[in-house]
C-alpha cells in the first residue's frame, strides 16, 4: 500500500539513496532532487552505482537546491520532506565559503520560502543536521563540571600538544559524550551552515504549523559510500589509499575520535523521526554512542584488507578540527525507541567486503592536502 510521497534532497547521494530504498520497501513513493555532484558521483554520473541504485525506482529530477523551479517541481505531490542535499566536508567549506553558504543556507531558504509563501502538501520535514554544529565535544573540568573548550592553537599543536584544554583554567579536561543541550559553537563553515539549516527548520516549521526534526548525524559510514571523494570519509580516504597501496598519513598523534555510525542505523533514525509524532520539532543526536580513534579506523582498515601499506602518524594537522566528539544517544534512544544495531567492527566488515568488490578509484587524497596547503590551513 502506497503510503503518500517523499522528497528526498540528495536522495542520490550515499545518505539518500540507502533511505530511499528503504522507504521504497515501506509503501512509499519517493521523488529524489539531487545534481548528481562529480565530487560523489564521479565524471559520468549515469555510470554512479549510488545513483543506478536508485534509477527507475524513483520520480527522479536532476536539478538544483539553488533553483525555486526545481523545488517547486519536486515537491508536487509530497507530503513529507527529508533534506539532506548539502556541500560536506569541513577542510573544504574553510575555502569554498561562498559555495558552502549558497547550497546549505540559500537552498533551504528557497525551500522555506515556497512553503510560507506557495500551496504545497507538506505535512512533516527532516532536515540533516551534524556533529560539527557542536564544535569541540563536552568535557569535564574537575573544577568547574562541564566546559566547552574552543579551537586549539596553532602554537601548541605545532608542538605536538594536541589536547583541549578547559576554556576558562588552562587545565587539563576529560571527555564524555556530548548531548543535546551541549553548548553549539562550531568550528567550520560547514558546522555554520549546518546549524542554520537546523534553526531555520525549526523555526519556520513552528511559525507555519509544520512538524520539524533535525538529525545531528555523526560520522556516517558504510557500503555505498563515495570512494573518489577525498574530501569527506575517512574509511573511503583511507580505503581508497590501501587499494592504491599509498601510505596512510594520520594527522595529529592517531588519537583523535569520532563517533561512527553505519548508514543502516542513520536511516532507521531518520525514518523514526518521519513516522513518529514523538520527534515533531526535537533535534536528536544520531551515532553510535562510542568514541573511535582514527588510529583505531586505519588499523582495522589495514587488518580487513590484509594490507601492509605504511601507517604513518605525521603530527601534522589542520586548522579548525576538533580533537574529539561522541554522541550521548539517551534522548534518541527514550524518545524514539532508536537503538544502533550496527557495531564498529561489524560495520568495517561489511564495508570492506563491499569496498572489494568495487573498481579502485584514483587517490586524489594529496590533491586535497595541496589545496589545504595553499589556503594557509595544513600543518
Amino acid at each position: 500500500m502506497n503510503k503518500g510521497s517523499v522528497l528526498i534532497t540528495g536522495g542520490a547521494g550515499f545518505i539518500g539513496s540507502n533511505l530511499a530504498l528503504r522507504l521504497i520497501d515501506k509503501g512509499y513513493s519517493v521523488t529524489v532532487l539531487d545534481n548528481l555532484s562529480p565530487q560523489i558521483h564521479g565524471n559520468n554520473p549515469d555510470a554512479s552505482p549510488l545513483y543506478l541504485s536508485i534509477k527507475d525506482k524513483v520520480r527522479f529530477i536532476h536539478g538544483s537546491v539553488l533553483s525555486y523551479d526545481d523545488w517547486k517541481s519536486a515537491l508536487d505531490g509530497a507530503f513529507a520532506v527529508v533534506h539532506l542535499a548539502a556541500e560536506t566536508g569541513t577542510g573544504q567549506s574553510m575555502y569554498e565559503i561562498e559555495k558552502y553558504t549558497d547550497v546549505n543556507i540559500k537552498g533551504t531558504s528557497i525551500f522555506l520560502d515556497i512553503l510560507a509563501n506557495e500551496p504545497h502538501g507538506i505535512k512533516k520535514m527532516v532536515v540533516a543536521s551534524s556533529r560539527s554544529i557542536y564544535g569541540e565535544g563536552k568535557y569535564i573540568s574537575d573544577e568547574l563540571g562541564a566546559v566547552y573548550p574552543k579551537e586549539r592553537s596553532d602554537a601548541d599543536m605545532a608542538k605536538g600538544d594536541f589536547e583541549v584544554k578547559c576554556p576558562h583554567t588552562g587545565s587539563p579536561v576529560r571527555l564524555v559524550a556530548t548531548d543535546e543541550e551541549s553548548l553549539i559553537h562550531p568550528s567550520s563553515v560547514y558546522g555554520i551552515t549546518k546549524q542554520v539549516q537546523e534553526q531555520m527548520f525549526l523555526v519556520m516549521g513552528k511559525s507555519l504549523n509544520i512538524p520539524a526534526v533535525a538529525f545531528r548525524y555523526q560520522n556516517v559510514y558504510g557500503a555505498g559510500q563515495s570512494l573518489s571523494n577525498p574530501y569527506t570519509g575517512i574509511l573511503s580516504i583511507f580505503s581508497t589509499r590501501i587499494k592504491n597501496n599509498n601510505p596512510i598519513n594520520i594527522f595529529e598523534d592517531g588519537l583523535e575520535s569520532r563517533d561512527f555510525v553505519y548508514v543502516d542505523d542513520v536511516v532507521d533514525a531518520t525514518i523514526l523521526g518521519l513516522e513518529k509524532d514523538e520527534a515533531n520539532y526535537e533535534v536528536f543526536n544520531v551515532g553510535s554512542g562510542v568514541a573511535t580513534s582514527v588510529l583505531e579506523v586505519a588499523n582495522a582498515l589495514k587488518n580487513a584488507y590484509s594490507s601492509d601499506v605504511d601507517v604513518n602518524v605525521s603530527g601534522n594537522y589542520r586548522l579548525g578540527d576538533i580533537r574529539h566528539n561522541y554522541a550521548d544517544i539517551t534522548k534518541i534512544q527514550e524518545i524514539l525507541g532508536f537503538e544502533p544495531k550496527v557495531s564498529f567492527i561489524e560495520g568495517i566488515g561489511r564495508f570492506t567486503a563491499w569496498v572489494n568488490q568495487q573498481n579502485v578509484q584514483q587517490d586524489t587524497y594529496e590533491k586535497s592536502v595541496e589545496e589545504m596547503k595553499a589556503k594557509g590551513l595544513y600543518r
